[in-house]
């Protein structure tokens, strides 16, 4: 790796940066900051590791110079979590016997909400190490693996593609669409992954925006917080999402195959109107909406009907529902151990943030709004600074073992 550690200015590091593609670089500023990682188009892409001058660093991934942590570090700590799970779980679950016609037929995996990596590879991976495990104690001869990458049509694949293992041991397919409808032939799926995604809902309640119904949500941009009318559409909404996704592996999902789901979801006994952490934070963003709409920046209309697709389920109603479904049994359902990273100052904090909203803002408000938000949410969070402990998210990330019944 490159070594330049010479004390640059603001043009310099950007000259240096332009002069870098695609190479891995290490490089200290003259505020005594310094970056080590990947470059990619001569500003930071990929995984790296900034060290601040105050002595605290990030490690994660950056997307066009920009932090992209929150999906990164949040994910990577339940994926990493899971692993022992997704390995116990294929060792005592997935029989090569009983679940493909022949030894030699290849096994057909999918990541369903994959993102651009390069959490998905890392998931994938695990699965396959345990897969090949189960066919080794089987004195069976390892077979070929296909991996479906699939997220929404708007996902960066040629970013994902870019950053596939050079030596990976499957063959690789990009699936674009909503994993809420079909994606795959029936009984064509041995394995199904999907991590922190299930929480995201596709579609909003239609009766959040409307004005004359008791659950419009005007003045603020999620269900925490805000009227029992408007939780009780969130999760209308959830569960109708999640029934349709169920329905649809069902078809996909061979007999005796296996589903590896992660989800989010709210400590039992808290109450959604007050005690959700996540909700706190989307009412001091809502704020800083109201405070614009205030001064004209952006149209209230606008802000009244612009919510946070995004919705956590309580431990107890979800096993309710997995429980009543007829097309799969539960092999297993535990609360992972995650180890969150912390975040150690307030711009790293608004930045995970803006990483995981900024593509729906812009949609719903169009280009020119999020600058100012989150300059401003920047300055609230300062205020308030225990809304960077993330340890007081009161969310459990709950690891689900699904098994297909034999097809009728």
């Amino acid at each position: 790796m490159p070594k330049r550690t010479e004390n640059l200015g603001r043009s310099e590091f950007k000259f240096l940066l332009k002069a870098i593609v695609l190479e891995p670089c290490d490089v200290t500023c003259s505020d005594g900051s310094c970056y080590i990682g990947e470059f990619k188009y001569g500003v930071k892409h990929g995984l790296g590791c900034y060290h601040f001058r105050n002595g605290d660093r990030y490690d994660g991934e950056y997307f066009g110079d920009k932090i992209h942590g929150f999906h990164f570090s949040f994910v990577r700590s339940a994926i990493e979590a899971a692993k022992k799970h997704v390995h116990g779980a294929i060792t005592t679950t997935f029989d090569p016997k009983a679940i493909s016609a022949s030894s030699k037929s290849p096994i057909f995996i999918v990541d369903l909400g994959c993102s651009t990596g390069p959490n998905t590879f890392i998931a994938i991976q695990h699965i396959i190490e345990a897969i090949q495990t189960q066919y080794q104690s089987h004195n069976l001869p390892t077979p070929e693996f296909q991996v479906f990458f699939n997220d929404q049509f708007s996902n960066d694949f040629n970013t994902l593609f870019q950053k596939l293992p050079p030596n990976r041991n499957y063959f690789a397919s990009g699936v674009p669409g909503s994993f809420h409808g079909r994606l795959f032939p029936r009984q064509s799926l041995h394995l199904v992954h999907s991590s922190a995604s299930l929480n995201w809902i596709s579609k909003l309640p239609e009766e959040i925006s409307d004005r004359d119904c008791g659950a419009w949500n005007k003045g603020r941009i999620h269900y925490a917080c805000a009227s029992r009318e408007v939780v009780e559409a969130y999760e209308k909404q959830f569960y109708m999402e999640f029934d349709t996704f169920l329905n649809a592996r069902a078809e996909e999902i061979v007999s005796n195959g296996i589903m590896a789901l992660q989800i989010a979801c709210a400590h039992e006994g808290i109450d959604v109107h007050k005690d959700l952490y996540p909700g706190k934070d989307f009412d001091l963003l809502g704020s800083c909406f109201m405070d614009m709409a205030k001064l004209g920046l952006v149209s209230e209309e606008k802000v009244d009907t612009f919510n946070v697709p995004i919705y956590f389920p309580h431990l107890k109603d979800l096993k309710r529902k997995l429980e009543s479904n007829e097309d799969f049994i539960i092999e297993k359902m535990e609360s992972l151990e995650a180890k969150i990273q912390l975040v150690p100052n307030v711009e790293m904090y608004v930045s995970h943030r803006r990483a995981a909203l900024e593509a729906l803002i812009e949609k719903h408000f169009g280009e020119g709004v999020v600058d100012e938000l989150f300059g401003r949410y920047t300055n609230k969070v300062k205020e308030f600074p225990e809304m960077m402990d993330l340890q007081n998210l009161k969310l459990d990330g709950l690891f689900v073992l699904l098994k297909r019944r034999l097809h009728p």
